[in-house]
């Protein structure tokens, strides 16, 4: 029987990207969307408990999806539990537009929060995003983002998620985040890297409405420059595709003895 095979987003089920990963895996096995109704970039792996959900079927670049009104872990879910009443084989997760680098993004990014509650169910997951040189690129309508940009995207997903179905994931790897470099080609070099401590310096603009009262918005400069080996540095500085083994298991790894100190 062909693979079964989940794509979900956190960019909205129109975005060009989700159609993007859905090229990607297309000839690996029968692949199913089911993604956000809305844009939910920024929500980490955050899932609906207070309001109930709804599944609508939409065309997405004129293939079948379902669009779920929730986060991009309410909308895994709803497609393990309730869309194909199975565990998926595979679970893409992108592209995201924007890459998602470094432990900032880790725990905060709505692409990678769905592929790793998908992890969390034994189910081998990919989270796939594109750099971008604007950062304004990120907040656009992602149904206008060209298509051309994520050809090289393809290609690596395509390979990697081809010998995820074959292998199966290494031991104590639960999750695979590629980034997709912008001016990538089909010969850039692609690393195993490590995440970043950083990539954003985070900073806070204060500014006042028109009844003199302040509001905030929270900002912050790109971090650039990193050590070697991490996926800043290769994104950033080298401009290679960046492949970081990801674990549910975020426990440190340390003799637990260094912690009796503080009982």
């Amino acid at each position: 029987m062909a693979p079964k095979i989940l794509v979900t987003n956190d960019d909205g089920v129109y975005s060009t990207g989700l159609k993007a990963a859905f090229d990607s895996v297309s000839d690996l096995g029968e692949v199913t969307i089911s993604a956000p109704a809305v844009q939910q970039s920024g929500v980490g792996r955050s899932i609906s408990i207070f309001e109930p959900l709804r599944i609508t079927k939409t065309n997405s670049g004129g293939i079948l999806a379902y669009s779920v009104g929730g986060t991009p872990t309410d909308a895994v879910i709803l497609g393990i539990f309730t869309i194909l009443k199975e565990m998926p084989d595979l679970v893409l997760s992108g592209f995201n537009i924007g890459e998602n680098i470094s432990t900032d993004t880790i725990t905060t990014s709505g692409t990678i929060g769905g592929a790793l509650e998908a992890a969390s169910y034994g189910v081998p997951a990919i989270a796939a995003s594109m750099q971008v040189l604007d950062e304004g690129q990120k907040f656009d309508d992602p149904r206008n983002y060209h298509r051309e940009r994520f050809e090289v995207g393809i290609k690596v997903v395509n390979r990697v998620a081809q010998n995820v179905l074959k292998y199966g994931m290494p031991e104590n790897v639960d999750l695979l985040n590629i980034n997709i470099p912008y001016h990538a080609e089909e010969d850039t070099p692609i690393e195993i890297t490590r995440l970043a401590r950083k990539i954003f310096k985070t900073d806070v603009e204060e500014r006042r409405d028109p009844r003199g009262r302040p509001y905030y918005w929270i900002a912050g400069d790109l971090i650039r420059e990193e050590e070697e080996g991490t996926d800043v540095h290769a994104i950033m500085q080298k401009g290679h595709v960046s492949i970081t083994p990801i674990s549910l298991d975020s426990t440190a790894r340390i003799e637990f003895s260094e912690i009796e100190k503080y009982l």
